[in-house]
């Protein structure tokens, strides 16, 4: 039996990862393995960030211990490059225990980061303070159209609002003259893995997140975040700018009604959707299935028993 090899349960955003990858350790713990869970959600690294990250509860992850999740403060920013570092030698010191990883989330280029074989560009900080500077400036659709004409592919695979993002795209491409997408090659495996991914129809999944984001202001989005503005999320440059949590900001401002933050998440995150999904169509490796069929455990479970010679 090899219990250690590494499974990833990927898709976009609301299609149940994380229930499916509670399913799997919980076969490989009855089939006498041991598994624990490693997040590659980027928002969800941040303490008190839970309720517009769908974030389970302790009491709902079944004793299965989870890393990476709360592991940044919400003035901190998050990099694909830190998160490599991090998860790859937390997936070694599990196997290095007989413990089969189970890699979770849906931020593609953390997950790439992690699965894939490359290596990130430096940074030049005057250039980056630059292009910041210019985001305050011009925001961050301006910038976005830039890197429309700069290069297509890599505008195509970043949310506009991104701003972040945005500017990290435009940096590489001023630093290696190459297009930012030339630095996410076609897959080529860190290490072995059996990927599950998970989806269903536009139209199911659409319904799907709306009530997801309705649950959200149900279940005290604003409050969280009110609390999250005494920690200092306005200065966070990742956190404050995450989908949810930007539209409650507005909302608290009054530049926004409760019922245009909500419209405004909606529309953002199905849009979201739309881009994990087009960029996870380019992975062969992922074994899809639809979260829509009875039986979809099951088969992930009999892909899990393949792949580990349970």
């Amino acid at each position: 039996m090899e219990h250690s090899k590494l499974v990833a349960v990927v898709g976009p955003t609301g299609t149940g990862k994380s229930d499916l990858a509670l399913a799997i350790a919980a076969q490989i713990i009855g089939s006498g393995g041991a598994a624990e869970i490693i997040n590659a959600d980027s928002m969800q690294f941040y303490r008190g960030m839970n309720i517009g990250t769908a974030k389970l509860p302790i009491d709902q992850r079944a004793g299965i211990p989870h890393h990476l999740l709360d592991w940044l403060e919400i003035t901190e920013e998050s990099s694909a490059a830190n998160y490599q570092q991090a998860a790859r030698a937390k997936i070694l010191e599990l196997q290095n225990r007989s413990v089969t990883p189970i890699l979770v989330g849906g931020s593609m280029l953390y997950l790439a980061a992690v699965l894939n074989t490359f290596e990130f560009p430096k940074r030049d900080e005057a250039l980056r303070a630059e292009l910041e500077a210019e985001l305050a400036r011009v925001g961050a659709l301006a910038l976005h159209k830039r890197l429309a004409e700069r290069d297509p592919v890599a505008a195509s695979r970043i949310i506009p609002e991104n701003g972040r993002r945005v500017v990290r795209a435009l940096e590489i491409i001023e630093l290696t003259g190459e297009p930012f997408a030339a630095e996410l090659p076609e897959p080529e495996s860190w290490q072995p893995v059996l990927e599950i991914g998970l989806n269903s129809d536009r139209e199911h999944l659409r319904g799907r997140l709306a009530q997801r984001v309705q649950k959200m202001w149900q279940q005290g989005l604003i409050d969280e975040v009110r609390e999250l503005e005494a920690l200092g999320i306005r200065q966070g440059k990742t956190s404050s700018r995450a989908i949810g949590y930007a539209q409650a900001l507005s909302q608290l401002d009054g530049l926004k009604t409760e019922a245009e933050a909500i419209a405004e998440t909606v529309q953002l995150t199905n849009r979201y959707a739309r881009r994990q999904m087009s960029w996870f169509r380019r992975d062969g490796r992922i074994n899809w299935l639809d979260y829509q069929d009875p039986g979809y455990i099951a088969k992930a479970g009999s892909l899990v028993n393949s792949w580990l010679n349970l």
